[in-house]
């Protein structure tokens, strides 16, 4: 079935990835691009670059919609937000170029490890939650390390340096507000770094998918963040993200002994 020269039917995974995704960050205000790039990656068997190409591309407009809602609301801290700004582009111009620098097949496993590091990560968050605060330190670092591995990872802006600054002892509300926002200039510049170096041949359909998928999850997302806890979220969302990389690498290695015999 096609519409506008389109094949829905080929577009229904993407659809479905894109739903879970948002339906998870909608919850727990995190997680849309881990979750969407360990499926597409480990899942799906998407190249690394093309997955973070796709999900930077579908941020682009979900952060911004985020953003100017957390402008509104005045949850948005402005040193906060420049001590993360410049860093943050620079890691994540850094890490596309990585990404697509490096052949797919080397780079994959790599990806799939970090992924699940990010699953273990979310899971002893939500283990131990709620945090103990204590005064936020080493922004800049956070923030270079985190665009480095947004981009490098096809996601973990979010879970890296929002869990780091609560844990450090920000603000909850203006934490939240300002990661969101800069979250929108880094998915902006990591995305033009993949076109430049990747092009837009293979992006337009399954984008869309993704895109429709995270605007059909909205109203279900903010329904679960009123009625689920945070801490069964992230232990949930870590276990999947866990379990669902470690596939991704079983996969990965067999095909490399397959390979090799």
């Amino acid at each position: 079935m096609e519409m506008f020269g389109v094949d829905l039917v080929q577009l229904l995974p993407f659809i479905a990835v894109g739903f879970a995704a948002q339906l998870v960050d909608g919850a727990l205000g995190m997680a849309f691009g881990v979750i969407t790039n360990t499926l597409l990656v480990g899942v799906m068997g998407v190249p690394p670059a093309l997955a973070s190409q796709r999900v930077h591309v579908v941020e682009c407009f979900t952060t911004a919609t985020s953003g100017i809602s957390h402008l509104l609301h005045g949850n948005i801290d402005k040193r906060l937000f420049f001590r993360l700004l410049i860093p943050g582009i620079a890691g994540g111009v850094g890490g596309a170029y990585l990404l697509t620098s490096i052949d797919a097949s080397v780079i994959k496993p790599f990806v799939l490890i970090y992924l699940a590091g990010i699953g273990i990560y979310l899971l002893g968050r939500g283990v131990l939650y709620p945090p103990k605060l204590r005064e936020a330190r080493n922004v800049a670092p956070l923030g270079l390390i985190g665009g480095f591995l947004d981009a490098a990872g096809g996601g973990g802006w979010g879970p890296v340096v929002t869990s780091n600054l609560l844990v450090q002892g920000g603000e909850p509300r203006k934490v939240v507000g300002t990661v969101n926002s800069v979250e929108f200039f880094l998915t902006i510049t990591i995305s033009a770094t993949f076109v430049f170096q990747l092009g837009i041949a293979d992006l337009a359909g399954a984008t869309l998918g993704l895109l429709i998928g995270g605007i059909c999850a909205a109203p279900f997302a903010a329904y679960a963040a009123r009625h689920f806890s945070p801490k069964a979220m992230l232990i949930l969302v870590g276990a999947a993200l866990t379990m669902t990389s470690i596939y991704g690498i079983w996969t990965v290695w067999g095909q490399a002994v397959m390979r090799a015999g």
